[in-house]
């Protein structure tokens, strides 16, 4: 029987949108940028951003890489600053400023961050009847306040984010860590996502039984692949755990 949820968060629990194409998401990280002695225009910081992310997945050696936004902003840092970091304390400040100016592009290309309508009230009352927890494609730096900000941090006893990692869903792995950290068995869990792909091909892979969220995110479909039940507003998960569990019952006796 399910003992534990977990859950994809953007596009599943979170329905936020990004643009990193709006060049004024470049013109206010350079702006910011401008007060520590970082010359950079708009489109030069927008070029080197992708320039540096292609670069950083394309070296990797996962099979599905991950970038490092805080490396990135490092890196363009290094480059554009009017002064070299020579000492230990200026090398430091460095690093705290390149993941500020992430946090500060992260926020200039978001222009919308809410729950899915449902999401608190199913949550609640689930979360002292399961182990809960969750994992995410995403970077740390942006992931962990996104999800503060929408009050999510008291459900989920860990978040596994695929920027700590160095790869992303769906490889396995992500999934198999979920499993040994929640201490169950692969049936035991019941994995809720949004991407067919990403989501529900690799938690299948790992043994998870699925319910697919058809959200306004994510890809619908992959090669045939099917989740064990779709749910197309999130309260209506309460019906999805209540026939994996009837399932479960008449399998068993």
């Amino acid at each position: 029987m399910i003992k534990g949820l977990l859950f994809d968060l953007n596009g599943t629990l979170i329905d936020i949108h990004t643009d990193e194409e709006d060049l004024n998401a470049y013109r206010v990280t350079g702006n910011f940028l401008d007060y520590y002695g970082i010359k950079i225009t708009p489109g030069k910081l927008k070029e080197k951003y992708f320039e540096i992310n292609r670069r950083q997945r394309k070296e990797s050696r996962e099979k599905f890489p991950e970038f490092d936004a805080g490396k990135i902003f490092y890196e363009i840092i290094e480059k554009f600053s009017l002064s070299p970091a020579e000492t230990e304390q200026e090398k430091s400040d460095r690093l705290a400023l390149a993941e500020t100016a992430s946090r500060v592009f992260r926020a200039s290309t978001r222009h919308a961050l809410s729950l899915y309508d449902g999401v608190k009230d199913t949550l609640d009352i689930y979360k002292d009847k399961y182990k809960m927890a969750a994992v995410t494609d995403g970077q740390k730096l942006w992931a962990e306040p996104e999800w503060k900000s929408c009050a999510l941090q008291d459900y989920f006893s860990f978040v596994l984010v695929s920027g700590d990692l160095g790869y992303r869903k769906p490889d396995e792995r992500i999934f198999q860590m979920a499993i040994e950290k929640m201490a169950l068995e692969p049936e035991e869990i019941l994995f809720i996502g949004n991407d067919m792909y990403r989501d529900i091909y690799g938690a299948k892979n790992a043994g998870l039984k699925c319910v697919f969220f058809r959200s306004n995110q994510g890809d619908h479909s992959f090669h045939g692949e099917e989740a064990d039940y779709i749910i197309y507003h999130f309260r209506e998960l309460v019906n999805a755990i209540n026939y994996i569990h009837l399932q479960e019952e008449k399998k068993n006796g």
